[in-house]
């Protein structure tokens, strides 16, 4: 019997790629987002090609921003007669905590080349503002 140097690793990512087999035919995924702040708003970009607008859901709900939505495959081919199959499929959901100070009843969505924009708004009283100094 060979002794073979067991390499927790290897085993990990044989385990991570089986899996990945298995849901990237169809299972859960998630779209890639970036948030950063733009003056007076905060800006949410979430990658969501091939969908169509009406494919993604979104609301708010106690502070929470949630994304929802499904890629579905096309029936163009059957499975067994693909070479090699990358692209995901299924539902996602993505949700984020915003911060107290966005007026989250101002929030505007737009969609453009598989790029769902959100431009979340400050709420006024997080605005700065310039106090007068008056003489006495």
């Amino acid at each position: 019997m060979r002794l073979v140097r067991w390499d927790p690793f290897r085993d990990l990512m044989n385990m991570q790629r089986q899996a990945s087999e298995v849901e990237g035919s169809y299972g859960m995924w998630a779209p890639v987002v970036d948030i950063f702040e733009s003056g007076d708003e905060l800006v949410l970009r979430a990658e969501v090609a091939g969908l169509d607008k009406d494919d993604v859901e979104i609301s708010v709900e106690n502070n929470t921003l949630t994304l929802r939505g499904e890629r579905k495959r096309e029936p163009e081919f059957e499975e067994k007669n693909a070479y090699r199959l990358e692209r995901t499929f299924g539902i996602f959901t993505r949700s984020f905590m915003l911060p107290k100070t966005v007026d989250s009843t101002r929030i505007g969505a737009s969609y453009k080349n598989g790029v769902l924009e959100l431009r979340i708004p400050k709420a006024a009283q997080a605005m700065p503002r310039k106090i007068e100094i008056k003489a006495a």
